[in-house]
């Protein structure tokens, strides 16, 4: 993609329907995939802030599919947050159409253009502090699967095709490894042994869906922390942010992306594995409230498989980075030679400590199902 032109910021701006006199535009947010930018215009008295965010489209080949997959979700939100009593503009993202009424815009480089009310007196969370913050970010997740639970999720278009395919993930890994084409693999035998003796497990939650067993759900598929906006005052999730990657998928993948995020008590690319443990403090506040909201409708197999959702997705990032590591680190951005073998490393000795502690694990699942918190 080409570099955004400053000087054309405006024009794009006048392409949608904003309230008042145009004042000024500003990069907004510290988001790596899309272009971000906070447009103010003056209303009055008052000064109103936008969001405006063009599509990256390197990632996302096909914006049109995405974009249908983001105004279906969220008008849905927007009528179900009503139905219940809520603020339908502040918790969930609202799109403004263009001044021909449709939803996004084409620049005359191809660039996809998209604007959102901006949602006033929040924040965003970049790490876990608190016990309490992983617990009110599991309450928004939770209530985002609340909300869309009779949305039929069959309907959305894949954004990123076979995103959470564990066992495409093992075929890439093998592909990537078969190549070699940095000579790193001799130097990472345990790791690759790590992965290979995963293989079978790797199928479980995919054969499971297939079998009919785990239900088709709407996905959010990018659950770290700094998804939700904050309430600056009383610290409560207000909204999920960042749809871009919403598609069909598995609750799980939502649990487990989440845990896998939040519940390590040191950073993804830790150097230092003594640093690295799997928090079951933090698990437990993240359980508990996700179930307290998505509890009423999740099913018995989906709750009792929300530990395997928590491992698979680690699991999965793990064999990404390895191959990624192994394929001359092509995919994810680097800042030293090691970086996304460090990145492995970390999500290995995270599963490792879950295998380890599976039973209390299992037992905190059950524990908040026993309190009634799903139906």
């Amino acid at each position: 993609m080409k570099p955004v032109k400053k000087e054309l910021l405006p024009a794009i701006a006048e392409k949608f329907q904003f309230e008042g006199q145009y004042v000024g535009i500003l990069p907004y947010g510290s988001g790596h995939i899309n272009d971000t930018f906070s447009v103010f215009f003056q209303l009055e008295e008052q000064t109103r802030r936008y969001i405006l965010q063009r599509i990256n489209t390197n990632v996302f080949r096909k914006p049109a599919e995405l974009m249908e997959n983001v105004i279906g979700v969220t008008r849905y939100l927007h009528k179900a947050i009503a139905a219940a009593g809520g603020d339908p503009y502040r918790e969930t993202l609202n799109l403004i159409p263009t001044r021909d009424g449709a939803y996004y815009y084409v620049d005359g480089d191809g660039g996809y253009w998209r604007s959102y009310y901006f949602i006033e007196n929040t924040v965003t969370l970049q790490q876990t502090r608190t016990k309490e913050e992983f617990y009110n970010t599991a309450r928004a997740f939770g209530r985002f699967q609340l909300l869309l639970a009779d949305y039929p999720a069959a309907t959305l278009h894949e954004t990123i095709p076979l995103f959470h395919d564990t066992p495409n993930r093992i075929l890439q890994f093998k592909e990537a490894l078969a190549a070699d084409v940095k000579g790193r693999a001799a130097g990472v035998k345990e790791e690759i042994a790590f992965v290979l003796g995963q293989e079978d497990y790797t199928r479980l939650l995919v054969d499971m869906q297939a079998r009919g067993e785990l239900p088709l759900r709407v996905t959010h598929n990018d659950t770290k922390l700094n998804n939700v906006l904050v309430d600056s005052e009383t610290g409560k999730g207000v909204c999920v942010i960042d749809l871009d990657t919403v598609m069909p998928g598995l609750s799980l993948y939502d649990f487990g992306d989440s845990i896998r995020f939040g519940a390590s008590t040191a950073a993804e690319d830790e150097r230092d594995l003594s640093k690295v443990h799997f928090d079951l403090g933090l698990f437990e506040a993240y359980t508990k409230g996700f179930l307290e909201v998505a509890g009423k409708v999740l099913t018995d197999e989906e709750v009792r498989r929300l530990p395997d959702g928590a491992k698979m997705m680690t699991l999965e990032c793990g064999i990404r980075f390895l191959a990624d590591y192994l394929a001359g680190d092509t995919y994810f951005k680097i800042s030293r030679g090691s970086h996304n073998l460090d990145r492995a490393r970390t999500q290995f000795r995270l599963v490792e400590e879950m295998d380890r502690q599976w039973g209390v694990i299992a037992k905190i699942v059950g524990q908040y199902c026993k309190q009634g918190l799903k139906k």
